[in-house]
């Protein structure tokens, strides 16, 4: 995940921001606005931590948010959970494939 979020993601990842992070209010994420830093610096504010240990805390939840939100931006758990009904049913080129033998 890049340093900045991108802005796309902040609406998304916000609310798991809030989950991590109790402590930070609607103003805050509002001021942080998807900037690595300035999240950081909130943290340290909201939680009285040393900067190294926040930074740490942050590094740890952009691997988790990359891993469920994938590097390009999209949310790879929407692509997997999301199927169409037709994506779980077979194709009507597979059911005459299948009639065929």
């Amino acid at each position: 995940m890049n340093r900045d979020i991108l802005s796309g993601q902040w609406t998304q990842l916000k609310g798991k921001i809030r989950e991590r992070w109790g402590k930070l209010t609607d103003d805050d994420l509002d001021k942080i606005a998807g900037k690595r830093d300035q999240l950081i610096g909130t943290l340290q504010e909201k939680y009285g931590q040393a900067r190294d240990k926040v930074e740490e805390e942050v590094r740890e939840f952009e691997s988790r948010m990359t891993k469920e939100f994938g590097p390009s931006g999209r949310e790879a758990a929407s692509a997997s959970s999301h199927t169409s009904p037709q994506a779980s049913s077979p194709s009507s080129s597979q059911r005459e494939k299948a009639g065929a033998k």
